[in-house]
């Protein structure tokens, strides 16, 4: 201490000024790191406290943590409550998300409009969407307009609002069919669990294959609704074939059951033995094993 007042008073000046500055981010640093930890628990809290909320005239929101068994039901978006949408599959912050889009004023005129719920992936829609069931109530009042009423001479015959049997076609009652590669997007539509969008990926892919010799091909088309699959049937399969002794390399992988390395396989087996006459020939090559060759077999002729 002596020591300090023997040094002169410029140096004695830098050395307190360098003693406050020191002081001060000492202080700064501890101050942020209390603040930060209080922010972290203020956090924590507010998530135990989301977790546990309790919506008016529902039960609260599960936070076990442990999986939840789902289970795919029709439903309204604008009156089902957060036991039914958890049991759909969605999760907890997305129900949050439904209430408050609800609570908000907005209403889900549409089926389409659910796509719209933030946070929601396209494999969710995908699942929900045959099952959404938009009440009249909440239907945009539009659709009544030339379907309320209908006049003949000025007379009404018809004032009972009629069912939009394009955008909500009558699904299918159980022990039902529809024949896999003649029905149109319309018929597809009927098949319960089947939408919008299922019923296009149904016919590309039925146009993509050259038409289907099995139902379970349904199986290759991502996201398939299996319950969905007891409501076809295949009637009188003439698949479009591939004539594998003709068609390029570039012809043949375009086929979903032939990738490059096989249709190379097939040009240079036709260039080095000649014509294939059966696909048994091509057995012995690491690329056809049998369950390849069995499922193209009905796709190929000589």
């Amino acid at each position: 201490m002596k020591r300090f007042f023997y040094l002169q008073k410029s140096d004695r000046k830098i050395l307190v000024a360098l003693l406050v500055v020191a002081a001060v981010a000492l202080t700064v640093l501890w101050l942020t790191g209390s603040w930060a930890d209080n922010n972290k628990r203020g956090e924590r809290s507010e998530e135990r406290k989301v977790g546990s909320q309790e919506w008016k005239g529902e039960r609260p929101i599960d936070e076990g943590g442990a999986e939840r068994e789902t289970a795919l039901f029709d439903f309204d978006p604008n009156t089902a409550d957060s036991t039914a949408l958890l049991k759909l599959g969605l999760q907890r912050w997305q129900v949050r998300n439904v209430y408050r889009y609800r609570r908000a004023g907005g209403i889900y005129r549409r089926p389409e409009d659910f796509a719209r719920l933030y946070g929601l992936t396209v494999g969710q829609y995908r699942r929900l969407e045959p099952h959404i069931r938009i009440g009249r109530d909440y239907r945009p009042a539009a659709e009544l307009v030339g379907d309320a009423k209908r006049y003949d001479g000025g007379k009404t015959t018809d004032e009972t609002p009629r069912r939009d049997s394009l955008r909500y076609p009558k699904k299918l009652e159980p022990g039902s069919h529809v024949v896999l590669n003649t029905a149109d997007t319309a018929e597809l539509r009927r098949v319960p669990g089947i939408g919008v969008y299922f019923a296009n990926e149904i016919m590309n892919y039925g146009r993509f294959l050259g038409g289907y010799v099995s139902v379970d091909q349904l199986d290759e088309i991502p996201d398939f609704p299996q319950q969905a699959k007891q409501f076809f049937v295949i009637s009188d399969a003439n698949p479009r074939r591939l004539n594998v002794n003709r068609l390029s390399l570039n012809e043949l992988k375009r086929h979903p059951y032939i990738n490059y390395y096989q249709a190379r396989a097939i040009v240079d087996y036709r260039r080095l033995h000649g014509p294939i006459k059966s696909l048994q020939q091509l057995k012995l090559l690491p690329d056809f094993t049998p369950e390849v060759i069995e499922r193209l077999e009905p796709y190929v002729e000589y």
